[in-house]
């Protein structure tokens, strides 16, 4: 089975490594990666995994700084799309742990009854006070997150999905396919094995990603979301921007809304032991590992020099001091009585 991982990344060198390596060991058996105005060897060390052929690797095509829809409508066009029996559109910061089997990608298929789609719900990971970049894998540091039975806010109920190459493709979007809603229905399901809701699938829906069922979704398979990561690489996110698209900004709404720890969860680490091993691998190709290290100096680098002014000191000390709990249930906590 040909798995192809599609994805678009800007300054998110020290961290590629661990997600390539990551997916190789859940079955992706291919790669492809745009990159736009990276300044920390993302960009040299996709080059250099590029020759030796682990991944393919292209300028960002956008040209209307709406990088991520404009790369993944070009890469329908791509070979390692058009030769995939199944397609991954994922960020660097999200992992898809899967529950069932041998906890591969072909597993989850087998267990969701062999669709033409599975959308995936998201567990936001929480940052649980982590203030150091540490160069380790990021899926054994941060092993906290908002409780997926009980968290209701809009964000908990996104999805990234897997596409069959017999799904009725109109285009691929960030969190799910499109198809005209016209023709037969595909065989879509959860990350349980259920039905996606027929109001989820009709492309009219301004609400589609949010018309979707959290509770028991994530039977078969979570998609973790390290979207905050140490408080430093947040500052230095917070400073490239969003690799999707132009004017988004990461500030405090958005950390609080992702850094509830309210629940434990360290299932994922049940790939350790075969990621480290294939990080490994990965290393030992040539150049890779100087490269890799570059990138991670880098990331230290840029780190002090916004340490180096008083606003980003100020954004440190804000989200140092943040309530453990997003707006929304911060409000429910206090009309409920709870501390």
């Amino acid at each position: 089975m040909r798995i192809t991982a599609v994805t678009c990344v800007k300054n998110e060198g020290p961290f590629l490594l661990e997600w390539i390596a990551f997916h190789r060991v859940i079955g992706v058996t291919d790669f492809l990666f745009y990159s736009n105005d990276c300044t920390d060897a993302t960009d040299l060390l996709l080059d250099q995994l590029a020759a030796h052929g682990i991944v393919a690797h292209l300028p960002n095509p956008a040209t209307n700084r709406n990088y991520q829809m404009q790369a993944l409508k070009k890469a329908r066009r791509h070979p390692l799309i058009r030769k995939a029996d199944w397609v991954w559109v994922a960020d660097v910061d999200e992992f898809l742990n899967i529950h069932v089997g041998d906890h591969t990608i072909p597993a989850l298929i087998e267990a969701c009854g062999d669709p033409q789609a599975i959308s995936v719900t998201f567990q936001f990971m929480a940052n649980n006070g982590i203030d150091a970049f540490e160069d380790m894998p990021v899926i054994t540091q941060f092993l906290h997150s908002h409780n997926p039975d009980i968290w209701g806010a809009d964000i908990a109920i996104e999805v990234k999905s897997l596409v069959q190459k017999g799904f009725p493709l109109d285009y691929f979007g960030a969190h799910r396919p499109f198809h005209d809603d016209s023709m037969a229905q595909p065989r879509w399901t959860d990350g349980a094995g259920r039905p996606v809701p027929a109001v989820f699938r009709k492309a009219a829906n301004k609400r589609r990603i949010r018309a979707f069922p959290a509770k028991g979704a994530r039977r078969f398979a979570t998609l973790n979301h390290y979207a905050l990561r140490s408080l430093d690489s947040y500052l230095v996110k917070n400073d490239r921007g969003d690799v999707n698209r132009e004017h988004r900004t990461f500030d405090d709404t958005y950390w609080r809304e992702r850094n509830d720890a309210a629940h434990f969860d360290d299932s994922i680490l049940r790939y350790e032991a075969p990621l480290r091993q294939e990080m490994d691998r990965l290393k030992a190709l040539d150049g890779v590992d100087a490269l890799h290290a570059q990138a991670v100096r880098l990331h230290r680098a840029r780190r002090d020099e916004l340490l180096a002014q008083e606003s980003y000191c100020q954004m440190q000390d804000q989200l140092r001091s943040a309530p453990p709990f997003a707006a929304a249930e911060t409000a429910i906590r206090a009309e409920l009585g709870m501390a």
